[in-house]
């Protein structure tokens, strides 16, 4: 009787302990092995060694230039002396744009120098420049939505500030102002365009990226300026309705060029043929040295995966690290490791990325099956000394890994902390000065074991639903 009411009670608790997360996805070595790895990380990594590296060794590294090129001898070096395994690289072929000069003036009574940049792949003005009268608009949206006066034979200037937030949603809501300003301005009949920088800072820094000329737009210069001068010109303006700015920029784009992804290895044991990816972008823009955008992305990854590597209970699954090419012109990199990997993307369990500074993580988003969801949260618990709050179940997980995402690859999207990120963003204050080397500690300690468990697990994420 008490060995047929035993057999009952396994049968009627078997569904429950069937939900019990750690039995199913993670066994108890497994856990105690990732807290002890979190904490080695706490006492101190090498990241910011990657770091400064990478920034002294190296420095710009815009898509295609001489310091690309050297960046992906940097990379193919570093790995291979940290013991990561199957060194190698995949040739990108990557556009090249050279800055050149920039000069923008403040004309009338009180002519002066304004702090600006071009932004990235416009083309430049004529030798002589251009001089035009300024018209100012709140938005992109209001230009494009007629609400702007005539702007034919002028230069639009774009005033809208990027709102500091902890996360940098706001980015999202002001970046746009810079990709689509030009064609925008272009197609009512303006001679340049003008933005305020898409960043927080109230320095004299001015922060450049990527534009996009439409196909069907007529192309025409493209500027930004600090946050300190947009607020004088905006000054101008309201004194003045007939403002004129003088604008002269040598900028030029040269046939494409050659870069590299580089892509190392942390080998599994019994799932080896199944990939966790953790990416980072090894360009960076020709202002200043790339240290946060991203240095930092790329120390963060390489020493989650070796300091894994360093652990005497061995991941099963391989955990594979990519430094992507050209991310910051085009994704590059990503498309083409996407391309190149074919039927492979099956064999990608889980991607992350790191692509926002140096952190700390402060929440964890996620894509993945909705049955994962509990294993996500097992994982988070294991992040809870690093005060990683839950997040949403409908992140990107990042630009690079957009292309593996659209696959149908689940993704990870920690969350580091942007508060101060956007004042040194794509600008030339990006320096190893900006690194503090116990914030980055945390990020690798989060990001290692997120690794650690998505290459432990005993069953997969799921898939996604590929794009069509």
């Amino acid at each position: 009787m008490f060995l047929a009411l035993l057999l009952i009670l396994a049968v009627w608790t078997g569904p429950a302990a069937a939900q019990s997360t750690t039995v199913a996805d993670w066994g108890e070595a497994d856990l105690a092995t990732a807290a002890a790895l979190r904490d080695r990380a706490l006492k101190g990594t090498s990241a910011y060694d990657h770091v400064s590296s990478l920034v002294t060794e190296v420095g710009p590294r815009l898509a295609g230039s001489p310091g690309d090129e050297a960046a992906v001898r940097w990379a193919m070096n570093r790995l291979g002396k940290l013991g990561f395994t199957g060194v190698r690289s995949q040739d990108v072929l990557v556009p090249r744009w050279v800055r050149g000069t920039t000069e923008v003036s403040l004309l009338g009574a009180a002519p002066q120098a304004l702090v600006a940049a071009t932004l990235g792949g416009s083309i430049g003005t004529s030798e002589e420049g251009i001089e035009a009268a300024v018209i100012e608009v709140p938005s992109l949206d209001a230009l494009i939505g007629n609400e702007a006066p005539d702007v034919k034979n002028k230069i639009v200037f774009i005033n809208e500030r990027m709102e500091r937030t902890k996360d940098g949603a706001s980015y999202g809501k002001t970046v746009g102002n810079r990709v689509r300003g030009a064609s925008a301005a272009a197609n009512l009949g303006a001679v340049a365009v003008v933005i305020r920088s898409v960043g927080t800072s109230d320095e004299r820094f001015a922060h450049t990226g990527r534009m996009v000329y439409d196909m069907d737009a007529p192309r025409i210069p493209a500027f930004s300026l600090s946050n300190p001068d947009a607020d004088s010109l905006s000054r101008h303006l309201k004194a003045n309705k007939q403002t004129r700015l003088r604008l002269k920029s040598t900028a030029r784009e040269l046939p494409p060029a050659w870069s590299a992804n580089v892509i190392g290895e942390i080998p599994g044991t019994d799932r080896a043929d199944e990939i966790v990816l953790l990416g980072a972008h090894l360009d960076s823009w020709d202002l200043g040295q790339g240290a946060l955008d991203d240095g930092a992305g790329v120390a963060i990854v390489v020493e989650a995966a070796r300091l894994i590597s360093r652990l005497d209970r061995k991941p099963k699954r391989t955990i594979r690290v990519v430094l992507f090419a050209n991310e910051e012109f085009g994704l590059s990199g990503a498309k083409e490791y996407a391309r190149l990997i074919g039927d492979e993307h099956m064999k990608h369990v889980l991607a992350m990325e790191a692509d926002t500074g140096i952190g700390p993580v402060i929440r964890l988003e996620t894509q993945v099956a909705p049955e994962s969801l509990g294993a996500i949260e097992t994982m988070r618990k294991a992040l809870q000394p690093l005060a990683v709050e839950a997040g949403n179940n409908t992140a990107s997980g990042g630009a690079d890994l957009g292309p593996l995402r659209s696959l149908g690859v689940p993704v990870l999207d920690p969350v580091l902390d942007a508060s101060l990120y956007f004042d040194v963003h794509h600008t030339m204050n990006d320096t190893l000065a900006k690194v503090d080397a116990k914030v980055l500690d945390q990020t690798v300690a989060a990001y290692a074991v997120m690794a650690y468990l998505a290459a432990t697990k005993q069953d997969d994420f799921g898939r996604l639903a590929p794009d069509r």
